[in-house]
């Protein structure tokens, strides 16, 4: 893709690393479903991690160390706020919707909170912001492009801009659709993606502000990142797409893998997050769509759908 920022209606899906179509082929979770002290047992040491998405398993004695960690924080219904802790103790999180319990999170890793980055402006991603930076003075970042509807930024940031977190480098990346100026973090050395409500697992955020072609093209930018890396979105809305997503992919044998899975994980109690992204090239119509007609049709189907 030349310029992943003008896909067209028919335009087909550029070729990645491994294409799509070359792999094989509820309701909304209640917070109290998943504890804090669950999600940091299942999180609380990301380079052993395992991953039974689409064929990739790492031993825990040969999984690769990550600079950070990154935890899910369950808050209000079902947003997920994501923890990231640095091997010093260094903490940053990502969209905290509610600030107590993310202030809950980092008083019991240490109490001392850095970083808080931004995805975009909806209140449930930054309602948290003014309580945290009053408790512990932590530095905002955030797109210059929703600056102006986002709480007041140390850092405002542009897709390709590099920004530390907690001694590791993230790339920002565009990320419009959902809604206009929506960017997200790839923290290449942590395999952590950070996205907001653009990519979900088995799903993509509504078109609120945006439309198919932005959509498609930033879909097709997450997609393109190594197959390891981790999908920290912000809702626990697996199971709810895996419903729509077997419907438009009923012969999907990575699909009905990954509902299994689900279905498991919040039998269990935990999050079904983080995903990654082989798993999402693999199983979401959505990131398989061919084309920016396919997309606009699947999501609109998908806004219907009960």
């Amino acid at each position: 893709m030349a310029n992943p920022q003008h896909g067209k209606p028919g335009q087909a899906r550029p070729k990645r690393g491994q294409p799509p179509a070359q792999q094989a082929r509820g309701q909304p979770a209640r917070r109290r479903g998943v504890e804090f002290g669950q999600a940091m047992d299942f999180l609380s040491h990301t380079g052993r991690y395992r991953y039974f998405r689409a064929g990739l398993a790492w031993p825990p004695d040969k999984a690769p160390s990550m600079a950070l960690t990154a935890t899910p924080i369950p808050c209000l219904s079902d947003n997920y706020a994501w923890l990231l802790r640095a091997a010093d103790g260094r903490l940053a999180v990502c969209d905290p919707a509610e600030d107590a319990p993310v202030a809950a999170a980092v008083e019991a890793m240490g109490g001392k909170l850095d970083l808080i980055l931004l995805t975009h402006h909806h209140g449930d991603h930054v309602a948290g912001v003014p309580g945290l930076v009053a408790r512990y003075g932590a530095k905002v970042v955030g797109a210059a492009a929703d600056k102006h509807r986002l709480p007041p930024l140390d850092q405002a940031l542009a897709p390709g801009d590099r920004v530390d977190v907690l001694g590791s480098t993230a790339e920002v990346l565009a990320s419009d659709g959902h809604t206009r100026g929506h960017i997200a973090y790839h923290i290449a050395d942590s395999r952590i993606l950070l996205c907001g409500d653009t990519l979900f697992s088995l799903g993509c955020g509504r078109l609120l502000e945006g439309n198919a072609e932005q959509m498609f093209a930033s879909l097709a930018a997450l997609a393109a990142l190594p197959g390891e890396t981790l999908v920290c979105c912000g809702h626990e809305y697996t199971e709810s797409n895996a419903r729509f997503a077997i419907t438009v992919e009923p012969d999907n044998a990575a699909l009905w893998a990954r509902i299994a899975e689900a279905k498991a994980q919040r039998a269990a109690g935990k999050p079904t997050l983080p995903s990654t992204i082989a798993s999402e090239r693999a199983a979401n119509p959505f990131v398989r769509a061919a084309d920016v007609a396919t997309l606009a049709r699947i999501r609109a189907a998908k806004d219907t759908f009960r």
